[in-house]
Parts: structure tokens; sequence; C-alpha cells
């Protein structure tokens, strides 16, 4: 008799368990990872979907059931076997003062470190290591038990909003993933091995690329190859053949603006064959976009043109710049080699913990690599810019100036455009100051 009261209390604390450990696996399951296993046919997943949706359903049912079988343990435990266990202890020749209490106190530590192993800390692991597996396993039983006690269940989360709104907490429990959970699961699978480095990179790369304007992936006007309409034909040649683009863009001086785009090849072919060429015969079209729209949009926009470029114009219709395919995929990837030879490292990290920066290097990938706080990548797009803010003047060759606990010192200009950076980590953070 002794034997099948301990099975039922035993078996009491296992029921604890798996509700403790259906409680923290519906909890803390991803729900892509659900929705994954919902769309393959899975019915457990597409359950534990549905007990998300509604937590406060979901937890009043769990603790109901928690609830139930701590008081029937406790109150079985202590009458039924603490009782028995006194007997047997009297039965010894233990006189019945310290029999009681020690029989009573024993069963009372037994069935408390069951419970604390077998009903929370195990199974609770158990959850946490497969928490989707876990949460598929067991939803069908909880949802049939949340039918089961629903009258109970709903009087119990109705009371639990009441208070909540009373607290002035928020009714809905819908949660939203952030960049910065996303990245850190990314570092996570890149730790675990199952996100290879360059994989990251390109994820990072694409995350980056939609908070970044055109005016941010765009080739800079002074670094463009422009075909005059007005040069002569060997001058015309000339910078035709010296430049390392296929598709250049076309300067109308009658208009006073950009006409469009011509290929190199069109003009070269044009040359062997003629001895001559008339660019405006060989002006193809060219999508106008702002400097201001999205990257994902200017990606949509080059998808849907034939040209695979765009001019980028600021408010005043002045050309800042050109948008292609290959600056885009830069953007995600990084530089390409080119016929100048191969990319050069836009941040290089010397001996000393310090790094030499391009100027021309995005401004977000600088503060993601160094890690500089609040600093928002929205009035400047380049690490030049972002020292300039902080300047606030034309800075001059050995210039330095503290962001977010770096010091930036300009090691060149390139005329007036800052073209080399040393980025040293300083022990305090200044306002930003020149000095």
């Amino acid at each position: 008799m002794v034997y099948i009261e301990l099975l039922i209390a035993v078996a009491l604390i296992f029921i604890n368990g798996v509700l403790a450990m259906s409680e923290l696996a519906v909890v803390s399951a991803r729900r892509g990872r659900l929705k994954s296993m919902a769309d393959g046919g899975s019915r457990g997943a597409a359950a534990a979907l549905r007990l998300a949706d509604d937590p406060g359903r979901f937890l009043s049912t769990v603790q109901i059931g928690i609830t139930l079988v701590g008081i029937l343990a406790g109150a079985f435990s202590g009458a039924t076997l603490g009782a028995r266990l006194t007997t047997v202890l009297v039965d010894t020749g233990m006189p019945v003062r310290f029999a009681e209490p020690l029989a009573y106190g024993g069963v009372v530590a037994l069935i408390t470190y069951l419970s604390l192993i077998i009903g929370e800390l195990v199974p609770k692991q158990i959850a946490l290591r497969n928490a989707e597996a876990v949460a598929a396993s067991v939803a069908p039983a909880m949802a049939m038990l949340a039918r089961i006690s629903a009258p109970l269940v709903w009087l119990l989360d109705l009371s639990g909003k009441a208070i909540l709104r009373l607290l002035g907490g928020r009714q809905s429990g819908e949660s939203s993933v952030t960049a910065e959970e996303i990245r850190a699961l990314v570092a996570d699978g890149e730790s675990s091995g199952a996100i290879e480095p360059r994989e990251r990179g390109m994820i990072s790369g694409v995350m980056r690329l939609g908070d970044r304007s055109a005016r941010a992936v765009m080739t800079p006007r002074h670094d463009l190859d422009i075909v005059d309409l007005s040069l002569e034909p060997q001058a015309l040649l000339q910078t035709v053949q010296s430049s390392v683009h296929s598709r250049l863009p076309v300067w109308d001086p009658s208009a006073n603006h950009i006409g469009g785009i011509v290929r190199k090849k069109d003009l070269l072919d044009a040359f062997i064959r003629d001895g001559a060429a008339n660019p405006r015969d060989h002006v193809k079209p060219a999508p106008i976009i702002p400097d201001s729209m999205n990257a994902f949009d200017v990606l949509d926009t080059l998808k849907n043109s034939p040209a695979h470029m765009a001019l980028v114009q600021d408010e005043y219709g002045e050309l800042l710049g050109i948008v292609t395919t290959a600056d885009i995929l830069e953007a995600i990837v990084g530089a390409f080699e080119t016929d100048e030879g191969p990319a050069k490292p836009e941040a290089t990290e010397r001996d000393d913990g310090s790094w030499l920066v391009a100027g021309g290097m995005p401004a977000d990938e600088l503060i993601e690599l160094l890690g500089i706080p609040t600093q928002k990548a929205a009035d400047f797009h380049t690490a030049a810019g972002m020292v300039l803010a902080a300047m606030r003047r034309l800075p001059k060759e050995g210039d330095t100036v503290d962001v977010g606990g770096w010091r930036f010192e300009v090691l060149d200009m390139d005329g007036r455009r800052i073209d080399k950076l040393l980025a040293t980590r300083v022990t305090t953070v200044h306002r930003a100051a020149n000095t």
C-alpha cells in the first residue's frame, strides 16, 4: 500500500513537471520555426501557434493544472505518507513526540526535493534545449486541457487582464523582433557553426541596405567619367577609351543637364566603323531618382530599367552621382577587384588596436565595426561625413575629434575631401570637440 501511495506522489510530481515544461516550451519557442513546422504538416506546431497567440488563456490553463497538482501533492504527502511514516517510526520504538515531526518533516523535504528536480528543473531544461519540438508535442494536450477548464480559464484570464489594465500594462502581449536581436541571433549562429562568417557578413549587408538611401550607395559625381556632347571626336575618343566603365553618363551643355547614358561599346564600334561617333545617336534614357530614395526602392527601379543605371539628383535638380546594380551588390558583399587593381580594405586594424579608415567607408559599417553608440547615419553617409558633422568645419591634416569613445585623426586630405582617418580608442567619452 505504501508503494502505491509513493507512486501516486511521484505521478503528481511528474504531471507538475509536464505542465512546467509545456509552459516554458510554448512561451520560448520561435514562431518562425513553429510556422515552418506547421506548414510542413505538423498539427502539434499549429496548435502551439494557437496557444502562443493567446498567452493569457494558455498561461491560465497551465497555472490551474500546476496549482491543483501542487495542492493534491501537498495534501496527499502530508496526510497520507506522513502518517504512515509516523506509524513505521513508532513501531521501531521511537517516541511519538519525535516520530511525528521527523516523519512529516522528512516527507515534506523529500517531496520538495523531487518537486524541484522532477517537477521543475529537469523539465524546464528539456524545454529550453528543444523548445519547438516539445511545444509541438504537448500543445494538443494543453489545448484539450484548456477546453475542459474553459470557464475557469476565462475567469482567470479576464481577471488577469483587468489587473494589468489597472496597473497600466498593455493588453496585447504581442512582441516584435528588433534588428539588434536578429544580429545577435546571426552572431550566435556563426559561433555555433550554423552560419558561415561570409553568410553573416551578407546578412548584415542586407540589413544595412534597408537603412540606406540612394545617396549612401551611389558612386559620387567626382568619380564619374562623363561624356560631354560638345567634345571634339578625338577628345571624345580619349574620354571613352580611358574609362573603365561600360556605361557613361552624358552631359548636354545646351540643356545644362545629364541627358542620359551611352554604352562604351556603342561609341567604340562607331569609331571603328566610321572613324567618328556622334554620341547623341547612342544616348539612352536612364531613370532619375532622388537622393533620399530607399536603397530597396532603388533596386526595384534598376530591376525595371534596361539601363541598369539610375541618375541620382538632389532636391535642386543637380546630379549627385549614379547608382548601378554593382553599387547595390557592393553594399551587400563589399568592394570588387577592378581593372585598376584589387579592392583596398576600407578599415584596417593596426597592432596597437587603432584602425586606419578610408574616408569613403560607409558610416553605418564603421559604427557597427567600432561599436560607436548613439550615432545614427542620418545626416551623413561616410566616415568622412561623420567626422565633418562632429567638427562642424573643414578640417586640416592632423586635426582630431572624439566621437563615441574614439578619437579620429585626419591623416590625409584629397583637396577638400577627407581621404584617410586614424581611429584610436580613448578611455573616456568626451563631447565631440576638435583640437
